[in-house]
């Protein structure tokens, strides 16, 4: 009986190990491309790479639209300015002197990309609405860690909050791990996706990031002042679906939650449209750039977090117009105060 248990055991832990990477494993990835007809998929992350980190990696807890209380935007007198729509956009060719724009950050090993996503926006926003006068990134750091009516760092957070927070409290300036650039730069290393475990700045190899302490200081580049290098928006929306393109069109990139589900980890190129039988693993938020049709199909276009390695050189397609993955129905962003 006790040889028994121990074998059903030993079976179950093999059959869970398997489900935890089976979706990383060529024969998934090869699966996908004899069934997807709009997107192509590719080896991102290495195969042996656990479950947990990936949903370690899902910090949006935006997705499924407005809830009570929370602020939609339908119109806006500046809309009137945009009397057509193209059919493609990007806003890294529209505003080609703001850095920030296409920028491919790396969330390291923690569910910041609610924090990423959004001051990344915001930073692309301040730009164009200062005339480029402002051209530096937004401290995620400062709003992972200090926002505590945001969410809980490096295991998820809202969207919508993080623009209240702009409004209220403002954010500073922070530019990439191991660098001086701004008051509160990033300091969360980035990983190695596409690495095994054994090698030295794998993904796996890294524990997951624990929430930092939150500091109310300069320590990036100290010759700033703390209180005085606070930026703000003047409001916060969730965008009505029909109005995200005037939106972007007048102000600028804004921040996109949607549900990610295991095929889409193996994204290369294409627009994506989640598999038939693929698996729920969380939500995910990612900056929104523009759109366009690709073979027919419309699409949004977005920069992810997962650094350069991942996808088309860190950006993505998803389907537009369907609420595909509940992607359109999941956006916020915040008009820069200046």
């Amino acid at each position: 009986m006790t040889k028994f248990i121990i074998l059903s055991g030993t079976f179950l832990l093999c059959v869970y190990l398997t489900e935890q990477v089976n979706f990383l494993q060529p024969e998934y990835i090869n699966k996908i491309n004899s069934e997807a007809t709009t997107w192509e998929a590719g080896q991102n992350f290495h195969p042996d790479t656990p479950l947990e980190y990936f949903k370690h990696l899902l910090g949006s807890r935006g997705v499924g639209g407005p809830k009570k209380n929370e602020p939609v935007k339908s119109h806006d007198p500046r809309y009137s300015s945009c009397h057509h729509i193209p059919k493609e956009f990007d806003a890294r060719k529209k505003w080609k002197q703001c850095k920030s724009i296409g920028t491919i950050r790396d969330q390291g090993n923690c569910g910041s990309c609610w924090a990423l996503s959004t001051t990344s926006a915001f930073s692309d926003r301040l730009c164009i609405a200062t005339n480029y006068k402002f051209n530096e990134m937004l401290s995620a750091e400062e709003l992972a860690f200090c926002c505590k009516k945001c969410g809980y760092g490096c295991s998820g957070g809202y969207p919508i909050k993080a623009w209240e927070h702009f409004k209220w409290h403002g954010i500073v300036t922070g530019g990439a791990y191991n660098s001086s650039v701004g008051c509160q730069p990033y300091q969360i290393p980035p990983c190695l996706h596409n690495k095994p475990p054994e090698i030295e700045g794998s993904c796996k190899s890294k524990p997951l990031e624990d929430d930092h302490i939150c500091r109310r200081e300069c320590y990036g580049n100290t010759k700033i002042d703390y209180k005085e290098d606070h930026r703000y928006t003047r409001d916060f929306y969730i965008l009505d679906p029909k109005t995200i393109q005037k939106d972007v069109l007048t102000y600028g990139p804004i921040e996109a939650s949607f549900d990610v589900y295991d095929d889409f980890l193996s994204y290369k190129k294409g627009v994506y449209i989640k598999s038939e039988n693929a698996t729920y693993l969380g939500g995910h938020a990612v900056k929104l750039i523009g759109w366009g049709v690709e073979n027919d199909v419309p699409y949004w276009l977005l920069l992810n977090s997962w650094n350069t390695i991942w996808g088309d050189n860190g950006s993505f397609k998803i389907r537009r117009g369907t609420n595909e993955c509940g992607i359109d129905k999941s956006t916020t962003a915040g008009v820069p105060l200046v």
